[in-house]
């Protein structure tokens, strides 16, 4: 299982690297190989310079650092929780974002294309987890992982209820700025915002990397894993909170992107199986490349026009998951 693990690293860290080559290189105007290449040299004409170094290269590294922290705090998710379904989505998370971007817009402190707009995501989403987090300790002090997953579809539900309310109140035009972002994108991301998101995730995702051991004993049961020296609440707390933050950054900047931590995890676990220390990097990466991929097609399928971001993620995740799902039982 070692060496299918580090084979498959390999093949999943060459097929991000692709997707971030490929992500640069097409789009609305094509560049030839040799242009992309000679941006990247340092060379090249201003025009090309900034469609790959302002456009283009931002936005494949934002599908990298999005894709990958939402694969990843799903399967963190699914590990905590002991529950296949759990991911952003259903832990209110992304629900919380979304309320908080939407009633930025609504209430005329932001625009779609303004950078207090992931702030005002970034705070609704750390509300969410708040009341998440803040339900589940009411209930029960040692964080019972059902009680958690309840809270979430709750919490989720109310946001949901809060958005269609503003919704049905605001203007046309708020309306369908509020429902472009939540159907996702990866646009209009600088590098500024690249540093902020790679704050939040990168040191995140080593802290839930080092867990991986802890999660293995606790999908064994908690009474095991706390009797072999692990300390379960501590655990618990620590992975949800961080598993959060980084499905909370992701989801500020990129917008409400659906099936990346649902699909990917479970894609990953099918195939090589449930050992966290190999299913945590190797959700990271498949995240990566599932994401920026899936970008560029949204770029590419009716260029100049862009689809959203989470209708492709939608539409090629749920096929490819089926497959998967449907060869893992056939086996």
């Amino acid at each position: 299982m070692a060496v299918r693990g580090l084979v498959a690293g390999i093949i999943l860290a060459l097929a991000t690297l692709a997707a971030i080559l490929l992500s640069v290189r097409y789009g609305a105007v094509h560049l030839a190989a040799h242009e992309v290449l000679s941006v990247l040299l340092g060379g090249g004409t201003d025009t090309h310079r900034f469609i790959v170094l302002e456009l283009r290269l931002p936005r494949a590294l934002l599908g990298v650092l999005v894709g990958g922290g939402l694969a990843l705090s799903g399967a963190v998710f699914q590990a905590l929780l002991r529950n296949p379904l759990a991911e952003p989505y259903i832990l209110g998370i992304s629900g919380g974002a979304a309320a908080g971007a939407v009633l930025s817009l609504a209430l005329g402190l932001t625009t779609a294309a303004s950078w207090l707009l992931p702030g005002a995501a970034f705070a609704g989403a750390l509300v969410a987890i708040a009341l998440v987090f803040g339900v589940a300790i009411s209930a029960d002090r040692r964080l019972d992982v059902r009680v958690l997953l309840l809270s979430g579809v709750v919490v989720g539900a109310f946001f949901s209820a809060c958005i269609a309310l503003i919704l049905s109140l605001a203007e046309a035009q708020t309306v369908r700025s509020a429902i472009l972002w939540m159907m996702g994108s990866l646009g209009g991301v600088s590098w500024k915002g690249i540093a902020i998101v790679a704050t939040y995730t990168l040191p995140a995702c080593v802290l839930l990397l080092g867990m991986a051991r802890a999660l293995n004993l606790m999908s064994i049961g908690e009474e095991t894993a706390s009797y072999l020296g692990t300390e379960v609440e501590g655990v618990k707390r620590l992975a949800y909170g961080v598993a959060s933050l980084v499905a909370a950054a992701g989801v500020a900047f990129a917008g409400v992107i659906g099936f990346v931590g649902l699909v990917v995890p479970h894609g990953v676990r099918l195939l090589l199986g449930s050992d966290h220390r190999i299913l945590l990097p190797l959700s990271f990466l498949a995240g990566a490349a599932f994401l920026t991929l899936a970008d560029l097609l949204s770029r590419v399928v009716l260029a100049p026009a862009e689809i959203p971001i989470g209708v492709i993620t939608a539409f090629v995740g749920v096929p490819f998951f089926l497959i998967l799902l449907r060869r893992s039982l056939q086996a």
